[in-house]
């Protein structure tokens, strides 16, 4: 870990941390931290006011926001500079021209010292001096620059700053294969491909690096796999320099240079000619690099000195318990709100350089909707760089796979809020290189040779040092008393401390004491909500009657949707806002401590908090209400994902297709940026169709939803087809229940293309006679034309030839004109080329009737790579009596 310079410093390459030696200080709002972020990466030059402004707020600032400026500037020259006397100027934070200049020495920044360190490296002369340089400088990232700060400002320098990363990356491995580190480059190439697919460079490197590892067949195959992705996302081939690479790999030419299976150990020599495999030295321990999967750590932590102090010494093998073959593991239990996730995000961000090969986190969600392992192990196998169709559909068979890609790793994994053992079991590593670290409110949960750590409330020091934190020590001296009564009264419990503290920091004139004696009477009635037997209601209350009306309002309806977080176009849309006014009621409820930020534009409940502001909804808001809310997301999901097929096809929806509600949705620029919000926002989506199914009224919504996901392969084919597999089965369900033979057909036909996409005939078919003998029941013709088309692939594909010909007949029967916009034979179309254009390893040919005998006069090239081909050629034309 680096060495932090004596004084005050800076992390902004990642949760944004002011360190005085090796304590850290609070900077205050998101909004300040904003200020402060400008004012640091201006490097001591002048800001005037009106750019500050214009940089937290956009086009968009308050009528106060000079003075809001103002206060910021004084409020973090308190924090910058506790000794300077009241009214004296500051000597770092000062007034110029109209603005404010901050002035530091560049090495107290580790933004500043990364552009030191990083810059006039890929041209250095001395390959060794410039791998320990870049070495050093992407060891100083501990998460994504800036992360949570605000503003147009903050976001172009997250951008400048992730570009440099990843070029420096680029670089440093660059050099580490001309120094021979071949093989210990391989772990992060490999997630850095995964991350991002589309930069050649990186695919040249770890081409590169598979040959010298004696792996010739793998470099070849990576070639391919890039070139395929190329031209799906882009419809570009490669670089002719890949290309080049590609075919000196083919021939093995010599020059390349195919070195052992792993790297030797040694100083380098001078800069390695082509071919050339030179003895290496070990990379400094501060170097990290993989996933970094984990949010934002606590910027104010306090206390917990000897649960801290065990579990880093169990994890890094320091504790006596390196002879263990398994992982480590520790596991903190403890009711809700006493700081097991605070405690793990601060340990976790500490240790992370001593697992230089990245860094995982799940929310399993305990308390609201316990996380499948299974999709849990699909997003950690694809940030682990496995290509999401050679994930298996098997639990067992995808938890053996995890374990084999981490056998050679050394990463910490973070498994949040687990809900017990059987869940964990399939997500623990098998080897000694990784470690885990656990937090569960479940005492009873077992891990073979873990270290376990039971947090209780902290004592009265330490909950007095949080509150100390929160509102500074001068409040806490000048009343020591109402103090100490406040933190009693909160029980010590470090959730209820923070939104006490929060609420004061709102409000530096008022006394403690006021707040203190509310408090106590407060705690004399009934409480409804405790953890534990521990009473957190008052403490909640407090906080919710401290908010104005509107704010109060947003805390509510906030809580309704079951999703694990909340992006802010979806905060927007329960709110009935836009997204500027959404943002500001949310960053309101930031600083009042009800809801948490833990990335730019993201937002989470802790689940008590989510339980007592939904029993505060039930009290203020009709039924009526809270229905229409959630209505709004549900439609604003639906045109977004209705917006993502759009952006990848010509042409207009077909009429009728979705129950596309008023919303606008979501704009995509093509299908990478679609691709990415699904991965992003998968968990999202299926939370709110699953939430959606299980209220009352029409799941039309919930299945339109599900339909654009399986068809479209949005969620990157097996990876996640047991999760949307299930959702489909509960969308049957309800159909039946509501005796609604439409959307059971849909439903069936849905699974049974899920199926179909996984080779599970026998499944598709059972579910495909079902669906046809409903679609008959409700004489919907678009139901008898795409099951039909659908079961007749899978007939053709089981073998059976004779049948799959009388099933396309009988579904052609049904298909109607395809110039109709209105027909199924219009919509099959659509969504064929839907499926085609977003990249599917299998042609949707279940829709495309109308088109079909005339790419093939017998249907049996079409189950092939060249009939998908020739399918997609087909699709580019207009459909016959109509131009798109």
């Amino acid at each position: 870990m680096h060495a932090r310079p004596a004084g005050i410093s800076f992390q902004l390459l990642g949760p944004m941390i002011a360190w005085s030696g090796d304590e850290p200080r609070e900077l205050g709002t998101p909004q300040q931290r904003a200020v402060l972020a400008m004012l640091l990466l201006h490097q001591g030059r002048p800001v005037p006011a009106l750019t500050i402004a214009e940089g937290v707020w956009a086009d968009e600032a308050p009528p106060r926001a000079y003075g809001a400026v103002r206060t910021y500037v004084s409020r973090l020259r308190t924090a910058l500079e506790p000794g300077r006397r009241p009214g004296a100027p500051g000597s770092a934070l000062v007034s110029e021209h109209g603005g404010y200049a901050l002035r530091l020495p560049d090495a107290a920044v580790d933004s500043l010292l990364f552009d030191q360190e990083t810059a006039n490296t890929h041209d250095q002369d001395d390959p060794r001096t410039a791998y320990e340089r870049l070495t050093r400088a992407v060891g100083r990232w501990q998460g994504t620059a800036l992360a949570g700060v605000p503003g147009p400002y903050a976001q172009r320098q997250r951008d400048r700053l992730a570009e440099a990363k990843i070029t420096a990356q680029e670089t440093l491995h660059e050099h580490a294969l001309a120094l021979g580190l071949h093989t210990r480059s391989l772990p992060e190439l490999c997630a850095l491909t995964a991350e991002f697919p589309l930069r050649e460079r990186l695919h040249e490197l770890l081409m590169l690096a598979l040959y010298r590892s004696g792996r010739q067949a793998d470099a070849l195959s990576r070639y391919a796999r890039a070139r395929r992705l190329l031209d799906r996302e882009l419809g570009v081939p490669p670089t002719q320099r890949l290309t080049a690479l590609y075919q000196r790999i083919l021939t093995a030419d010599p020059a390349l240079g195919l070195g052992p299976a792993s790297d030797s150990a040694g100083a380098p020599g001078p800069r390695a000619e082509v071919g050339a495999v030179r003895p290496a030295p070990r990379p400094a321990p501060e170097r990290t690099g993989g996933p970094r999967h984990l949010p934002p750590g606590p910027v104010d932590f306090t206390g917990r000195a000897a649960a801290v102090a065990g579990i880093h010494a169990f994890l890094t093998g320091t504790a006596g318990n390196t002879d263990s073959p398994g992982p480590r593991a520790a596991v903190l239990t403890g009711t809700g709100g006493v700081g097991k996730t605070t405690v793990a995000f601060h340990v976790a961000h500490a240790l992370a350089p001593r697992f230089p090969d990245g860094l995982l986190h799940a929310d399993l969600g305990a308390g609201s909707t316990p996380a499948d392992p299974a999709s849990v192990l699909a997003d950690f196998l694809t940030a682990l760089g496995v290509p999401p169709d050679d994930i298996p559909l098997d639990l067992d068979q995808r938890a053996a796979l995890y374990r084999t890609v981490l056998a050679d790793r050394r990463m910490l994994l973070v498994l949040d809020n687990a809900l017990d053992t059987e869940q964990l079991r399939p997500l623990l590593p098998g080897t000694a290189g990784a470690a885990v670290l656990i937090t569960t409110r479940a005492r009873q949960l077992t891990i073979p040779g873990a270290h376990r750590v039971e947090l209780d409330v902290p004592p009265e020091p330490e909950a007095l040092t949080l509150l100390t934190a929160i509102i500074g020590a001068a409040r806490v001296d000048a009343e020591p008393e109402a103090a100490r009564s406040l933190v009693a009264s909160c029980g010590r419990l470090p959730l209820a401390v923070r939104i006490i503290g929060s609420r004061l920091a709102a409000h530096p004139r008022r006394e403690l004491a006021w707040l203190a004696g509310r408090l106590r009477r407060r705690s004399a009635l009934l409480d409804e909500l405790r953890t534990d037997g521990l009473a957190v209601e008052p403490a909640f209350r407090l906080g919710y009657e401290a908010l104005a009306p509107e704010p109060a309002r947003a805390f509510r309806v906030l809580s309704l949707l079951d999703a694990p977080d909340l992006p802010l176009p979806v905060a927007a849309a329960l709110l009935g806002l836009d997204e500027y006014a959404a943002e500001h009621l949310a960053e309101t409820l930031v600083d009042a401590g009800m809801i948490e930020s833990h990335g730019p534009g993201r937002y989470r409940f802790h689940d008590l908090l989510r339980l007592y502001a939904r029993g505060r909804a039930e009290e203020a808001d009709s039924a009526a209400e809270r229905h229409t809310a959630l209505t709004r997301v549900q439609d604003l999901l639906l045109a977004s994902v209705a917006r993502a097929a759009d952006a990848v096809i010509t042409g207009e929806l077909p009429a009728g297709w979705l129950l596309v509600g008023d919303h606008p949705g979501l704009s995509f620029s093509g299908v990478a940026q679609a691709r990415e919000w699904f991965g992003a926002e998968h968990t999202l989506l299926t939370s709110v169709a699953e939430q959606s199914l299980n209220a009352a009224g029409s799941p039309r919504k919930a299945l339109d939803l599900l339909a654009v996901i399986a068809v479209g392969g949005f969620f990157q084919g097996r990876a996640h087809y047991s999760e949307v597999s299930r959702l489909t089965s509960l969308c049957v369900a309800r159909g039946r229940s509501h005796g609604d033979a439409e959307c059971v057909a849909r439903a069936l036909h849905t699974r049974a293309w899920l199926s179909f996409t996984v080779r599970r005939f026998g499944d598709a078919e059972a579910d495909l006679r079902a669906a046809l003998d409903y679609a008959e029941e409700c004489g919907d013709a678009l139901r008898h034309h795409l099951s039909g088309v659908l079961l007749a692939l899978v007939l053709w594909a089981t073998g059976r030839a004779d049948e799959a010909v009388r099933a396309v007949r009988r579904a052609e029967t049904y298909a109607g004109d395809p110039a109709d916009p209105d027909s199924p034979a219009s919509v099959a179309r659509f969504v064929a080329r839907l499926h085609v254009a977003l990249g599917s390893e299998l042609p949707d040919l279940a829709v495309l009737t109308p088109v079909m005998r005339s790419v093939d006069a017998t249907g049996g090239s079409l189950a092939t790579a060249v009939g998908l081909q020739r399918l997609g050629q087909r699709l580019d034309r207009p459909a016959p009596g109509r131009e798109d």
